[in-house]
């Protein structure tokens, strides 16, 4: 996994149509000057706002936007051009854009590249503020998420039409930004190109995330902070690369995972029992922070203040769901996963942890303070095997559930 900077990138920009069309012009000028290769495209509707001689003075190449043009479509340029960019960029990215992406529409030159491509996706929303909000184009942006383009803006502001609210185009310092960030992440494999998309078919898949919540009496519990994301994404990946996903969760605030069998559960020994219930499974993954202790007397009633002395807690252990599935003999998945949540010595812990729970793969990160994992968007992990430690860059956490099942579906694959 490779990171990119913007003076050795390669950008190609899809311009659609809409008045704010003219910042994407002052975006070519800023990544020129920054070193950045950058090759437009133009929708029809763009043309009526910008000229396609002035993007080519800028840019320094020539701008396509003919789908059927005998010179370039001789040698197929829809496909030259989606492979040949680091990050395709659509900016402005209009409603009927953003609808054409998401149903995966062939009709013009910027359309075709879009789906031809097998590059990361970047998009600049630019639209009125009512079709901004309107179902339609909220679903469209939920599926273009969930297939992985990435998104900057829209911003409130005025619009061309004297509405205000959200839809102005991000402005060209913002997208350089965003541009960067994702060019700084790993390359990684799109669920939709063919490496990542059905890899892990016919497989069953467990997966736990989340936090456990260990009654003390009816009101109060031991828990931890942990949001589910991480596990969240993971199932939705093993999902997306056509596995069947059983998802146990503790408590979370999350929707359900698209396409996942989804189990809440509140204890350890609930999320325990619903691992066993969901078994067999070709792999288990226990993203989740399973509370380590629970109080050995519940109380019945709450316990309230004033006594004489504070209360006394006695913990006794909670069952070690990773350890129980890494060595169920028969019964045991053909590749198990744990994560390590750590704060000090965290691949000395991993290590350890591993070794200890018997157990293929740990995913160790440092959620100290100051970190950010436990709540935040992004994570940095470490894959800890018997061969050696991979250390992975800082990426989302979306970003990481599809490497992580892009690295199982190989492992699996090598155990044939």
């Amino acid at each position: 996994m490779t990171a990119l900077t913007l003076s050795t990138a390669r950008v190609l920009l899809i311009i659609g149509g809409g008045v704010s069309a003219y910042k994407s012009l002052e975006l070519i000028r800023r990544l020129r000057e920054r070193g950045t290769q950058v090759r437009v495209v133009m929708t029809a509707a763009a043309k009526q706002f910008i000229s396609p001689l002035t993007a080519a003075a800028l840019s320094g190449a020539p701008v396509r936007d003919e789908l059927f043009n005998l010179i370039d479509e001789a040698e197929m340029g829809h496909i030259e051009l989606s492979r040949a960019a680091d990050l395709i960029v659509v900016a402005p990215a209009t409603a009927d854009l953003l609808a054409r992406m998401a149903q995966g529409l062939a009709n013009d030159l910027a359309s075709t590249t879009l789906l031809a491509t097998d590059k990361r996706v970047l998009v600049a929303p630019a639209m009125n503020v009512r079709m901004w909000s309107h179902p339609a184009t909220r679903r469209n942006v939920a599926t273009l998420v969930g297939d992985g383009v990435a998104f900057v803006g829209p911003d409130d502001g005025e619009m061309a039409c004297g509405e205000f609210g959200p839809g102005r185009m991000a402005e060209p310092p913002a997208i350089v930004a965003a541009i960067e960030a994702e060019l700084s992440r790993p390359t990684l494999i799109p669920l939709s190109s063919p490496v990542n998309h059905g890899a892990l078919a016919g497989r069953h898949v467990v997966v736990t995330a989340g936090p456990t919540f260990e009654p003390i009496d009816p009101v109060r519990f031991i828990g931890n902070r942990s949001s589910g994301l991480q596990g969240f994404a993971v199932a939705q990946a093993a999902a997306g690369a056509g596995a069947s996903v059983t998802l146990v969760s503790g408590p979370v605030a999350l929707a359900d995972p698209k396409g996942v069998k989804v189990v809440r559960v509140e204890t350890a020994r609930e999320m325990r029992d619903a691992v066993r219930a969901a078994l067999p499974a070709d792999v288990f993954i226990g993203a989740a922070a399973v509370a380590d202790w629970r109080a050995e007397h519940v109380g019945g009633q709450k316990i309230k203040k004033g006594a004489t002395r504070a209360p006394t807690l006695a913990l006794v252990e909670n069952p070690d769901i990773l350890a129980e599935i890494a060595r169920d003999g028969a019964s045991r998945p053909r590749l198990v996963v744990g994560f390590a949540a750590e704060t000090e010595n965290v691949l000395e812990n991993a290590r350890t942890k591993r070794e200890r729970k018997g157990c293929d793969l740990i995913v160790a990160n440092d959620v100290g303070e100051g970190a950010g994992v436990f709540g935040g968007a992004d994570n940095e992990v470490h894959i800890v095997a018997a061969s050696g430690v991979t250390s992975w860059p800082r990426m989302s956490k979306e970003h990481v559930a599809r490497e992580l099942v892009a690295l199982i579906a190989s492992n699996l694959a090598n155990m044939q």
